[in-house]
């Protein structure tokens, strides 16, 4: 089959697309780190193969798991790219979870063996994980990756791979409990890769990726570029002037940020001196981005922008094409095309444009399921009158008349305060507008008079003064009765995780334990 029928075709395999590039380009640049270290596709290809290979000689059967948490780099990348061609599904894991976590989640996927870097090792001495471990930097951490690999020139045995079967396990964050392992198929992970003409990918993209690859929100990025024989250039850590140094010396097309990076861009002194006039898409996703951070964006940055609001579960998924509606900015865009999205209400019922509801999702890009918890599966998912399986956002949110969506917060986040919803967004939005803002978040605490009452959380920019009374009156002053914020905390960083998210829960337990309550 030729390129052009692979890619056209329902369903294939990331794999067969990497080994056609490769035949059809192989001097092209595959994989570049920012040290300068780089690959090329006949050198990734035949480093994935002996990576398949590996496996094959190991035992590790197409279905089964392998696990692997580590920094980014090149050996990473062909780990994932050989397990996939030997039919094996890859646990990809953050390595600022905790020791006991690491373990909980290594055991959880059943997985054959464990590849990790010094990093990680280092952190997993208080719990150690009890299957095979690989150091794909070399280090003392394992058996060395080169070591451990299959000869050169190896090849491994073909292997039949459906759309059933699962491509990997991602752990959910943990900020809201024990990390649960959503199983995403080769099937659905095809319905991502081949969706990037329309967004603008277009001929051999090169895609600055300074978020990591055990994260969702890079690999939906990683694998469109590779698939359509682009170049990925990753970053270890993002850094604000060393991303621009890269995105300018690369010549980058495309780059995936999640808005705490864009924020950071944005505020650095240097940036509009950097030349990043070959930029034709930038995306975001992951975390809530604010309409004033977008135009600043689009107005200062050469290119268009693309917002993702979606669920690593997958499900529904909405697209806001901002250079193309910057009228609509508040909203996270329409639904993708092939996905169907409603809202509904507490007791499960469908609510129309301009009422507020659960976000729940339906398309070709659905999870087979939490690994082992079908409790939680069947938890996660509504089932619509006509017998449809719909997945559970746990995000709440309002459609306006042209079909744009707003969202609105999480559906735990929002504050029921006097019997009055609150939404924090709408008060974060508020918040950021002052001047000395560099970043905020807002959390319901409880309320002997109220029930739960808002308090703020803000970090300021770089050397601007504020005093926390003068912020909350600044925001009191623009707000209903309803929403006035009880309190304001200055901190020096709001905490996330590792891909941007603010972990409120954190910030609620830090209130509460506070001496002052």
């Amino acid at each position: 089959m030729t390129l052009a029928a692979m890619i056209a075709a329902d369903y294939g395999t990331i794999g067969d697309i990497l080994r056609e590039r490769a035949r059809e380009n192989p001097d092209r640049l595959a994989v570049v780190m920012e040290t300068g270290e780089a690959v090329t596709y006949a050198q990734f290809d035949a480093l994935v193969d002996r990576v398949a290979a590996a496996l094959q000689r190991d035992g590790v059967a197409p279905g089964e798991a392998v696990a692997v948490c580590a920094l980014s780099s090149i050996p990473y990348a062909a780990l994932f790219l050989g397990a996939l061609r030997a039919g094996v599904a890859v646990a990809p894991i953050a390595p600022s979870s905790t020791p006991e976590s690491i373990a909980g989640m290594v055991a959880d996927c059943g997985a054959k063996l464990f590849f990790l870097d010094a990093g990680v090792a280092e952190a997993q001495k208080p719990a150690p994980v009890p299957v095979r471990p690989i150091a794909l930097d070399g280090s003392s951490a394992g058996q060395a990756f080169d070591a451990w690999l299959a000869p050169e020139d190896a090849t491994p045995t073909p292997v039949e791979i459906g759309p059933k079967h699962p491509f990997n396990i991602i752990y959910s964050s943990g900020t809201t409990g024990t990390p649960k392992g959503i199983i995403q198929s080769h099937g659905m992970r095809w319905k991502h890769i081949f969706v990037g003409d329309a967004i603008g990918y277009g001929h051999t993209p090169v895609s600055l990726l300074s978020t990591p690859l055990y994260s969702n929100t890079t690999l939906v990025c990683f694998f469109p570029t590779l698939a359509g024989g682009g170049t990925v250039v990753l970053m270890k850590k993002f850094d604000v002037v060393r991303y621009l140094e890269l995105a300018a010396k690369h010549r980058i097309t495309h780059t995936m940020l999640v808005p705490v990076q864009y924020r950071r861009l944005m505020e650095h002194p240097d940036f509009d001196r950097y030349d990043l006039s070959s930029t034709r898409m930038k995306f975001c996703t992951s975390a809530p981005f604010a309409a004033d951070l977008k135009a600043q964006v689009l107005k200062r940055w050469p290119g268009g922008l693309v917002e993702y609001f979606g669920m690593t579960e997958g499900g529904g998924t909405c697209i806001l094409m901002a250079h193309e509606h910057p009228d609509k900015l508040h909203t996270v865009g329409r639904p993708a095309p092939g996905h169907d999205i409603r809202l509904v209400d507490e007791d499960g019922r469908q609510v129309g444009p301009g009422v507020v509801g659960e976000i729940v999702g339906r398309s070709a890009s659905m999870m087979n399921g939490y690994h082992g918890r079908p409790d939680k599966t069947a938890e996660a998912t509504w089932v619509s009158p006509e017998g449809w399986t719909f997945i559970r956002t746990g995000d709440v949110g309002r459609f306006d008349e042209e079909g744009f969506l707003t969202l609105m917060d999480r559906k735990k986040d929002m504050i029921i305060s006097g019997g009055f919803n609150i939404y924090p967004s709408d008060l974060e939005a508020v918040l950021v507008q002052h001047p000395a803002v560099f970043e905020a978040a807002v959390v319901g605490v409880p309320s002997d008079a109220w029930g739960e009452t808002p308090v703020a959380f803000v970090a300021l920019k770089s050397s601007q003064v504020a005093e926390a009374d003068a912020i909350k009156t600044f925001v009191n002053g623009q707000v209903g009765k309803t929403q006035r914020l009880a309190e304001v905390v200055v901190v020096d960083s709001l905490p996330r995780s590792h891909i941007g998210k603010v972990l409120k829960r954190e910030l609620r337990d830090s209130w509460q334990n506070s001496p002052s309550q």
